[in-house]
Parts: C-alpha cells; structure tokens; sequence
C-alpha cells in the first residue's frame, strides 16, 4: 500500500509539473515561444503596398493612362448614364507621342492602366539650332526637346525657367511650363498711367509672344501670364 501512495504522488506531482510548464509557457512573451525574426525585417503585411485596380470611373481631366502600348493624357471626359443601356464614359485624349487627339468610349467600371510616368524638375538653359535644352541642375545632365515637341509653348518659355520634364519608358514625352510665367514688356503704346481707365492694348514681351494688357502696362513692365490660356493675369 505504501508503495502504491509513493506511486501516485509521484505521478500526481509529475502533472502537477507538466501543468505548472504549460501554463509557464503560455505566460512568457511570444519571442520565448518562438524563434526570434531577423532584425530589420519588418512583418510582412507592412512590407508589401496594396495594390488597388484602377477604372473607367476614376477618370479625371489630365489624367495618364496607357491604351496599346502607349501614354494619352485625358483632355474632356463625361460620364454618361443612358436611359437604355449601360453607362459609360466618353473622352477626348491626346498620344503623348504622335501628339495625335482623339475621342474614346469605355464602359462605366472597365478595368483601365495607369501610364507609368515621371517627373523631374529641369531649368530651361538655352536653345540649340531647333532644340531646347534643358540641365538638371544637380547632376548637369542635359535633355532635349526639338522645336515641334515643345509647340506654341515656346512663347512663354524663358531662359533660366524651371520645367518639369516627363519620361515615359525611359525617354521625354512631354514637358510642363509652370502655369504663371513672368515676362517683360518688349514693346507697346505709350502707357496711360491710370489704371482706373480701363481698355487694353497689344504688348509684345520678351519671348516674342503679343498679348493684351491694360492700357496703363509699359514698355520695361514686368507680367504674369497664364501659360495655359496666354491671358495677363497682374503686373508683377
């Protein structure tokens, strides 16, 4: 009898033991229970950016998106919702590279890709025969543009002005002017010297661009110009 009660103590005190470990265990903090992950790697769900599809419903005016390999730029867009039939949207878009314009039609909620483009800042440094050139200013590497890719935009581009180049591919598509320029008054009438008098006049600036300005504007003045619209904005 005295062997059997040794017996079953031990055995008592044995699940005691184990008890007394699991529960230990379940305590200690998941790095005890688990082996350490390498320092520097952040957990998974915070390594990786969820991706969203993008549709027909986010297109916007100015917006790049990539139709049979290439980059357009949305001009006009307007959903429709027909009392027949399903919604769609129709646009008016230009090729980044044959500048070509046309009008194109996708149905409400069509999967569409985003062109994949980049910006960088370069000053525009001189022109060369039928090219502009344009440095960045921290590496000095230069970029061209020739005389058709740039536009009537050259109106309104000075030397020293900062643009922002856009690269499709590895190579230059297109380019953005900021949209106030400031230019000087080349040539005009007399001004009249008072502003309260209203009316306009033709001005010549410094790029060769003409546009209206009010009468009290001189020959030596500083504007601002819109560069999307070419229209005076104030004297600067």
């Amino acid at each position: 009898m005295a062997a059997l009660r040794h017996l079953a103590g031990a055995t008592h005190n044995h699940s005691i033991a184990a008890n007394s470990s699991s529960l230990f265990d379940l305590q200690r903090p998941p790095s005890c229970l688990a082996a350490a992950r390498p320092l520097g790697l952040a957990p998974l769900r915070s390594r990786f950016t969820r991706l969203y599809a993008l549709s027909s419903n986010d297109i916007k005016v100015g917006f790049n998106l990539e139709v049979d390999g290439a980059p357009w730029k949305i001009l006009e867009f307007l959903h429709v919702k027909p009392g027949k039939g399903a919604a769609f949207v129709r646009t008016k878009m230009r090729n980044y590279i044959t500048g070509n314009t046309v009008e194109k039609t996708f149905r409400a909620g069509s999967t569409i890709q985003e062109a994949s483009i980049s910006k960088e800042t370069k000053q525009f440094t001189y022109k060369d025969g039928s090219q502009f050139v344009f440095m960045d200013l921290t590496s000095f590497e230069e970029s061209r543009l020739n005389e058709s890719d740039v536009g009537d935009r050259q109106k309104w581009l000075k030397e020293g002005m900062d643009c922002t180049l856009l690269y499709w591919n590895g190579r230059i598509i297109d380019f953005d002017l900021p949209i106030t320029v400031r230019l000087t008054v080349t040539e005009a009438d007399p001004g009249q010297g008072d502003s309260a008098q209203g009316g306009t006049k033709p001005a010549t600036l410094e790029t060769g661009a003409v546009v209206n300005v009010p009468s009290f504007v001189d020959v030596g003045d500083d504007v601002l110009i819109d560069s999307r619209t070419g229209q005076y904005m104030s004297r600067a």
